[in-house]
């Protein structure tokens, strides 16, 4: 519970990547309006908060707009607002078993709700993998310089993190920077890089859960692509309309249908959340 703090909390993910040296946008962890403003004016547009807690994917707000950035950190009681990274994002998991991480290869997901990046954030509406554009060397800089110092920290701390540890990255003009931690598979990043790897995940599992990764091979891939899409309720995220039929999912070659909200009614397969299906083909 401790160590998935990582995740469960913006600002504790912040002061362990300040005291790990780990690099990281720059940031101030705000309580009252005033504090939000002042944070606001000192980075200036466009204005990133973060609402400390969990928010289902859907707790950030990147915005020009001040009064959309200040309405957004006043419905929170605690916001982290940061400093905009310039650059694409990147998704690369780490496997722990609270002393070893071993990294996963990235992957890239896009979370605005509509087509060129337009409309409001969410959970992730689709991702592929391997990342033809990114560093050779990408892996082992993440391993480096971000996965194994925030396990050592964990550790060293007593409360060790054991599992998936999932990094969102933005490769800057500057370098490499955590945009956040979380403490699980992230989807739809997840459903690219499974179908891809070829090392049995129950193995690499069970070598994480018995501190066991610093005997492990390195993990073995397939060298096919994977695309996923997110097929999401008409008015996700803020208002989804759930209970329609869902038809047409039949088995196809090299895909895979994942299901998230979904429901059967009478036999017939019914939405019954945002995010409904991913469908990943390779």
């Amino acid at each position: 519970k401790e160590a998935a703090k990582l995740e469960g909390s913006k600002d504790f993910a912040k002061q362990i990547m300040q005291i790990a040296g780990v690099p990281t946008a720059k940031s101030f962890t705000c309580v009252n309006q005033a504090e939000i403003e002042k944070a606001l004016d000192a980075f200036g547009a466009p204005y990133v908060v973060k609402h400390d807690g969990l928010a289902a994917g859907k707790g950030v707000v990147v915005t020009n707009d001040r009064a959309e950035a200040l309405a957004h950190a006043l419905s929170s009681p605690r916001v982290v607002i940061e400093e905009y990274l310039d650059g694409p994002e990147v998704s690369l998991f780490g496997i722990s078993d609270g002393k070893t991480i071993i990294p996963m290869q990235p992957a890239q997901d896009f979370k605005r709700a509509y087509d060129g990046d337009q409309g409001l954030n969410t959970g992730g509406m689709g991702a592929y993998s391997p990342l033809a554009w990114a560093p050779k060397d990408i892996e082992e800089e993440v391993l480096k310089k971000v996965l194994q110092p925030t396990v050592d920290e964990m550790a060293k701390r007593g409360t060790p993190f054991v599992g998936l540890l999932y990094a969102g990255l933005a490769m800057t003009s500057k370098g490499i920077r955590v945009i956040e931690f979380n403490a699980r598979f992230g989807d739809p990043e997840t459903e690219v890089l499974l179908p891809r790897l070829k090392t049995p995940l129950a193995q690499l599992l069970y070598a994480a859960a018995t501190k066991s990764l610093a005997n492990y091979s390195a993990l073995d891939w397939s060298d096919e692509s994977a695309v996923t899409v997110v097929l999401a309720s008409d008015g996700y995220p803020s208002d989804p309309k759930v209970n329609l039929p869902i038809t047409g999912i039949n088995p196809i070659a090299n895909t895979f249908v994942f299901h998230a909200g979904t429901k059967k009614v009478d036999g017939v397969l019914h939405s019954s959340g945002g995010r409904v299906l991913t469908v990943t083909g390779m």
